[in-house]
């Protein structure tokens, strides 16, 4: 059987409603959203699948404001209690292998005061203090 048949039969019965309507199927990886204070940046990478622990996330920050995000999209097979392992038919999510994703922030950053954070909903945050200004001591 061909493939390709197989699956614009099984997503033919996807229907969406809402907001899930407006956008595409399946969780995209790479994903950005930047945001700006008087004294840093922030940015949001949608990294859906990717799990902090079992996944190295690699971050570089440089000087000019270029960020190189890089991991692994792991290899998953979906077990069942039976003992069987499914053959994806419809994959919409990002196939596993190696990725990287890098974007520029509006400005000048220091990469040495920054603040990552990995969300439980595969969101990657990080906080990126602009260059020559003084952060306020809490």
């Amino acid at each position: 059987m061909n493939p390709e048949s197989t699956h614009s039969k099984v997503i033919s019965h996807v229907f969406f409603t809402g907001s899930a309507k407006q956008g595409t199927p399946g969780p995209p990886i790479g994903l950005v959203d930047i945001g700006e204070s008087e004294i840093a940046y922030l940015f949001r990478v949608s990294l859906p699948g990717i799990n902090k622990n079992l996944n190295k996330i690699k971050c570089e920050i440089q000087r000019e404001g270029r960020v190189c995000i890089q991991g692994v999209a792991p290899e998953i097979a979906i077990p069942s209690d039976s003992g069987c392992l499914y053959r994806m038919q419809v994959q919409q999510l990002c196939p596993p292998g190696p990725f990287s994703i890098t974007f520029n922030l509006p400005g000048q950053v220091d990469p040495r005061l920054f603040s990552p954070k990995f969300r439980p909903d595969g969101i990657f945050e990080v906080v990126v203090v602009k260059l020559g200004v003084r952060v306020p001591q809490s």
